[in-house]
């Protein structure tokens, strides 16, 4: 069987193994895959932390899922394409940020879920509703703000059932 991967990117103010990131990993090894997450710690830029996730996966073979929170997912995103992603699984993605509009990464075509919450006052949640719409994503809005750490299990299940759709025959790359 080849080997799947799922790489975290955190966001701005938290770190690799929090909470949020930690849950995930263990339900995405509870499926099959291997589970790490970069560390962004003191890297600001979103370009230099993408620079950091292209580096940390250059040479990882197999299946690569990307899950990113916040401005992670931002960097899950822009590097999308060029990692070829297997599917991305976004957390309240800083998309359409004021006076960064025109900075929001066009996704890999691959299949693409957003979890939002209705209450983020970081990120709006319109920012995540537009993003869906224009490219198509599976689109979950939760009664939660933007850490969301009040809907971890919540979250689990809809990361487990994405990891599991990813082998569904209607996904499969033609």
């Amino acid at each position: 069987m080849p080997r799947r991967h799922v790489i975290f990117s955190h966001g701005k103010e938290s770190g690799p193994w929090g909470s949020k990131i930690a849950a995930m990993a263990e339900v995405a090894r509870s499926e099959g895959f291997e589970a790490d997450s970069v560390d962004y710690r003191g890297i600001g830029d979103p370009k230099d932390r993408v620079t950091r996730l292209l580096s940390f996966c250059r040479d990882l073979r197999g299946d690569l899922v990307l899950v990113g929170s916040s401005m992670g997912g931002h960097v899950a995103t822009s590097a999308s394409a060029l990692l070829r992603a297997r599917g991305l699984f976004l957390l309240a993605p800083a998309f359409y940020m004021p006076g960064h509009e025109e900075l929001t990464p066009k996704p890999a075509e691959c299949p693409m879920t957003i979890v939002h919450g209705w209450k983020d006052s970081v990120v709006p949640v319109e920012n995540s509703i537009r993003y869906a719409r224009e490219y198509g994503a599976t689109l979950h809005i939760i009664n939660s703000d933007h850490r969301m750490q009040d809907q971890i299990t919540l979250i689990n299940y809809l990361f487990e059932y994405f990891l599991v759709a990813l082998d569904l025959p209607y996904l499969q790359k033609k």
